[in-house]
């Protein structure tokens, strides 16, 4: 006589995959279609989180506060922020402070250049401070759009390579911006 099938031993050999969560940062305004792109395109291999927009979200002038609700509401309980750099994405006060909240929790992070992201007179692409020192450290991957959105084999690898980097590599001593536009200073 057969044994009876156990489902239970199944399930424990293996074990279902679970969705990683992501974090993604963005100028709402300049780079919307490259979120949906994003999104559309892998909104089944993974649990994409965004803000809608900080300051829609956020009332409040209190940048601790501010800090510390981007950390608790969108950053807590995922693996990685994911900054999409287009045009105006350094000069965007929220994606810093959304970057300090991912490096406060020592998620991983990666930079996604964007086709509409400029170059500096030296050919350099322009991409947040913040982000710019961690890439800079190692902590950071780095990659461009074509590369980022090819396959759901490449957004894992990037995100494997970018929760599993040294938090001793991280640089969050930079000053956070305080208005959008401007250069960061100390608060």
């Amino acid at each position: 006589m057969s044994q009876p099938f156990d489902l239970r031993s199944l399930f424990t050999q293996f074990p279902p995959q679970t969705k990683r969560k992501i974090f993604a940062s963005y100028h709402h305004q300049g780079d919307q279609q490259y979120y949906n792109a994003f999104t559309t395109t892998f909104d089944d291999t993974y649990d994409i989180i965004f803000d809608n927009s900080m300051e829609r979200r956020v009332d409040s002038d209190n940048v601790n506060y501010v800090l510390q609700r981007i950390r608790d509401t969108f950053i807590s309980g995922t693996s990685c922020t994911i900054v999409l750099c287009g045009l105006e994405t350094p000069w965007r006060k929220y994606v810093d402070w959304e970057i300090k909240a991912t490096l406060d929790m020592e998620h991983g992070l990666i930079g996604v250049n964007l086709p509409t992201n400029r170059a500096s007179a030296s050919g350099n692409v322009i991409v947040p401070d913040r982000l710019h020192h961690n890439i800079q450290s190692g902590y950071a991957v780095w990659t461009n759009w074509t590369a980022f959105t090819q396959s759901a084999a490449a957004v894992k690898s990037l995100i494997e390579q970018a929760v599993n980097r040294s938090p001793k590599q991280i640089v969050n001593d930079h000053p956070m911006m305080a208005r959008n536009g401007t250069p960061p200073r100390r608060m």
